[in-house]
Order: C-alpha cells, then sequence, then structure tokens
C-alpha cells in the first residue's frame, strides 16, 4: 500500500478516471472527481478525499452583491437541491456555472472559479 498524507476514502469499489460518470475538476495540477459531495482523487491503489483550498483564486469571502443567472433569487443551496457539492476549505459549496457558490443567508457568495475538464 502507497503512502500520502491525504485522508482515505475508505471502501471506495468505484473506479473513477474518463468516463466515470462523475465531473471531473482540475485541482492542483491534477484531475478530481466530484461524487457524493466528495472531491476523489484515484491514488494507486486507493482513492484520497481532497477540498479545494481556500486561496486568491477561491477565497471565502462573502460577496453580497454576486448576481448569479443560473438560478433564480429564491434558489437555496443545499442536498437535493441539482448543484453538485465542493468540499472547500472548512465547508461545502455548490458548483454552479464553473464557480463557486456558497449559500450565506439570504444571498449566495462567489468563492471563485473552477476548471471543469473532460477527464
Amino acid at each position: 500500500m502507497s503512502h500520502c498524507n491525504a485522508s482515505q476514502h475508505g471502501n471506495h469499489p468505484h473506479q473513477h478516471g474518463p468516463d466515470c460518470g462523475h465531473t471531473a475538476i482540475k485541482h492542483e495540477g491534477h484531475v478530481d472527481y466530484l461524487h457524493d459531495g466528495h472531491l476523489h482523487h484515484p491514488h494507486q491503489d486507493h482513492v484520497d478525499e481532497h477540498a479545494l483550498a481556500v486561496s486568491d483564486r477561491n477565497p471565502d469571502a462573502c460577496t453580497p452583491t454576486h448576481q448569479c443567472d443560473a438560478h433564480g433569487s429564491d434558489h437555496v443551496h443545499g442536498p437535493g437541491c441539482g448543484h453538485e457539492a465542493v468540499p472547500h476549505g472548512d465547508h461545502t459549496d455548490y458548483l454552479v456555472d464553473g464557480h463557486l457558490h456558497h449559500p450565506h443567508g439570504d444571498h449566495c457568495d462567489n468563492h471563485g472559479p473552477v476548471e471543469v475538464v473532460n477527464a
């Protein structure tokens, strides 16, 4: 078994890769896969759990004036909302038209872009 510093996702029989059916995003020079609210990275004989880091590109700041045409102002992000959950820092954001939305009170914060790829 290989050793790495990331936490591992236990009991993961699904093989991530091209055409696996999960959204692939570029993350720190490699491709990870969004799967049931997790960001999975295939790593040799196991799957690592990743999260997007809070950074200049993907801040965790409040942006109360963010307007997004991808959904109406009455849309509320959460489980089952129709947008994929993305681990970001110590919280969960939602992927909306190539950027991260974070529900915050009566608005969504824009937590920056992500690069969706055809893995």
